[in-house]
């Protein structure tokens, strides 16, 4: 066997990682920042990793983190299922398996650079751009004018609040945050995210805009950047939501053409125009 054949990674093969920092963020997302036992993750914004946990299977969970932070890398994981619930009862020092990084659909990190951006988040989509955000701002001098729209169902399902706090300070980012429905404490916007478009008219011009959310949020999204005139070779939709085996085979995550594990998860708009089931 030649060595290149040797030395090619087993997509099906889980390789050890140890957890380095484990919180709660809210009632039901568990943050997990972690390191492989062997050579660092490498990854680009936009890709996922499969996370298996011995006996019981293995679960798609977008990186959350940027590639700057350096030798570990970031996951959130919302209690849903038998393997994100055994997730969430472990702790520093656990072991997990890994399977990744995946996806060839990723962030538009080079065609964007030079460009405005304008993030649209709903909920734990904030959790896949966050990747993104934060890779952009440590790069900021690679890119223009930089727009961040939040939602979120309630207050208490907020996450990430230091960070948004810090956007929220920062003299080259504008970041608008909403909620759907407020509580005696809160003192910002309160609707659901479309209702910060109109907010955001001169930033849009021009702007790449990448939107992630429950697949709710995405048509009335596009509706609101129809009327702005924001065409579709601008916008850039990550479908994340969609993935299971995370190699093309169960066929979960098919679309028409497009298998969203290896497609994506982020695809342009323009390139969705003939598989109007996507979003």
């Amino acid at each position: 066997m030649c060595n290149c054949c040797a030395e090619k990674k087993d997509i099906y093969l889980p390789a050890p990682a140890a957890i380095q920092e484990v919180k709660m963020l809210n009632g039901t997302e568990l943050y997990l920042r972690l390191s492989m036992d062997g050579s660092p993750l490498e990854y680009v914004p936009g890709q996922f990793v499969e996370v298996s946990i011995a006996g019981i299977g293995e679960a798609p969970i977008s990186i959350s983190s940027s590639p700057t932070l350096g030798d570990s890398f970031e996951l959130v994981v919302r209690k849903i299922g038998n393997v994100t619930n055994a997730i969430h009862n472990l702790k520093k020092g656990d072991k997990v398996g890994i399977r990744g990084p995946m996806g060839k659909g990723v962030y538009p990190i080079e065609q964007t650079k030079g460009k405005n951006l304008v993030f649209i988040c709903g909920g734990i989509g904030l959790v896949p751009q966050r990747s993104f955000i934060n890779y952009v701002l440590d790069n900021r001098e690679d890119y223009g004018i930089v727009t961040i729209l939040l939602g979120t169902r309630n207050p208490s399902e907020r996450l990430f609040h230091s960070e948004l706090e810090a956007w929220s300070r920062r003299k080259d980012v504008k970041f608008l945050e909403t909620v759907d429905k407020g509580d005696e404490k809160w003192k910002g916007n309160v609707g659901v995210v479309t209702t910060l478009i109109p907010k955001i008219e001169n930033e849009l011009k021009d702007a790449a805009v990448l939107i992630c959310g429950p697949p709710v949020m995405y048509k009335f999204v596009l509706m609101s950047l129809k009327e702005q005139e924001v065409t579709s070779d601008r916008i850039y939709l990550n479908l994340e939501r969609k993935m299971k085996c995370g190699v093309g085979k169960c066929g979960h995550c098919q679309i028409n053409k497009y298998y969203v594990c290896i497609d994506g998860p982020v695809f342009c708009q323009s390139d969705l125009k003939d598989v109007p089931e996507a979003i």
